[in-house]
């Protein structure tokens, strides 16, 4: 079992910057891929960025790519999302989750944290 938890959301203006951090506890990440999801109210959860557990492989969706920089530190068993650039359309709670199956959109992953809330104010 996998416990992950989410954090680093909050309130940016425009233009901002926020990194979300997802600190994981029970079992190393490091045989995990891991991603990030956003979910806006209303709207169904989205895939952002994906990471290898090696962290040599990254997929981005392509509303973030060039925004937004998914990273990771085995020995602190944590994954960051670095989110620059930000939008209103960025606004939407963030969640990360475990996979064994890959690191891009169309794979399956397990474990989730509880996600945390970013908003971007114009």
């Amino acid at each position: 079992q996998v416990q992950l938890v989410e954090s680093g959301g909050g309130l940016v203006q425009v233009g901002g910057s926020l990194r979300l951090s997802c600190a994981a506890s029970g079992r190393t990440l490091i045989t995990y891929s891991m991603g990030w999801f956003r979910q806006a109210p209303g709207k169904e959860r989205n895939f952002v960025a994906g990471i290898s557990s090696s962290g040599g492989n990254t997929d981005y969706a392509d509303s973030v790519k060039g925004r937004f920089t998914i990273s990771r530190d085995n020995a602190k068993n944590t994954v960051y999302l670095q989110m620059n650039s930000l939008k209103p359309e960025d606004t939407a709670v963030y969640y990360c989750a475990t996979s064994r199956t890959g690191w891009g959109r169309g794979s399956t992953y397990n474990y989730w944290g509880q996600g945390t809330q970013v908003t971007v104010s114009s």
